[in-house]
């Protein structure tokens, strides 16, 4: 048993399919779903289940998965712990972001990173916040920026900053007419229930802009007009830039764009924050506390 078969069967059962594990693997489709055979005819026994929509773990499928992973964090731990005595002379970070949050805010912080420990590998996870803190509780990644409030890991984690959840709108939309200037700071605000009239473009549920959008408009006691309801925050601000609906937005990720308004949700507006988190495990690698500062030196 070697660790890269391991890493072939936990990204086989992340992806939930052979043709997107191939793809994050940068091997042929085929060269995994042989290697995949061969694997489980050397066992005895499915480790995944073949579906028309693409595949999933059997029960001792899910119990083998379990275990590598716990094999490739301690290796990679104990591979932290070897590199930190190179004294961030080389060695590896596995850092967790939002895809949205992380276009605007990765090029920054690798930059300057890289700057100062050019012979450090920040090796990227890109999945929503409530992902990657499942990614945080398995110990799959070494350090990532969450949204608070947490709501699976129970440890202490670094507050990094506030982010306003905003209205992105075209300047040119109906909704403009209702909207107000701040008195006490630059930008707009809207009253959510002059927006009830106007079509809204949606992230799903199972992300932090879905569901505290959703949750201001129960909170408000309306009922939007949605078309889109699983749209990905990225797809959903470009839309509403072209003036087919609104949409939520983070002011990290708000661009200067000539025909964008970003409106505060009331006049005191909405916010999140965000966070700095660690995994459970009591190391932390040089490499992670180093990136971490850096973070915090852009960012507090």
């Amino acid at each position: 048993m070697h660790l890269k078969e391991l890493a072939y069967l936990v990204t086989l059962a992340d992806e939930g399919s052979i043709s997107r594990a191939a793809d994050k693997l940068y091997m042929a489709q085929s060269s995994l779903s042989q290697f995949l055979q061969q694997y489980e005819a050397e066992l005895g026994l499915p480790l995944f289940i073949r579906t028309s929509k693409g595949i999933r773990p059997t029960a001792a499928g899910k119990l083998f998965v379990d275990n590598a992973r716990t094999i490739l964090t301690h290796y990679r731990l104990v591979q932290n712990e070897l590199w930190d005595m190179a004294e961030l002379n080389g060695g590896s970070v596995i850092f967790g972001i939002s895809s949205f949050r992380g276009t605007h805010m990765l090029p920054k912080i690798l930059t300057r990173f890289y700057e100062k420990y050019p012979n450090i590998q920040v090796d990227i996870i890109e999945q929503n916040s409530m992902a990657l803190e499942d990614r945080l509780v398995e110990g799959s990644v070494d350090l990532a920026i969450v949204a608070l409030p947490l709501t699976k890991l129970t440890h202490d984690v670094e507050f990094l900053k506030k982010d306003e959840i905003f209205i992105i709108a075209n300047k040119n939309h109906p909704v403009m007419e209702f909207a107000h200037k701040h008195s006490d700071r630059p930008g707009y605000w809207v009253d959510l229930h002059d927006t009830e009239a106007y079509k809204y473009i949606l992230s799903d549920y199972d992300t932090i802009l879905g569901s505290v959008s959703r949750r201001q408009f129960q909170k408000a006691g309306i009922k939007p007009r949605v078309n889109n309801t699983n749209i990905t925050a990225a797809l959903g601000a470009a839309m509403a830039l072209e003036g087919l609906g609104l949409a939520f937005t983070y002011q990290s990720c708000a661009e200067p764009y000539a025909d964008a308004v970003y409106l505060s949700v009331g006049e005191e507006g909405v916010f999140l924050e965000l966070a700095l988190a660690h995994p459970y495990s009591t190391y932390q690698s040089k490499a992670a506390l180093a990136l971490g500062r850096v973070i915090k030196e852009i960012y507090l």
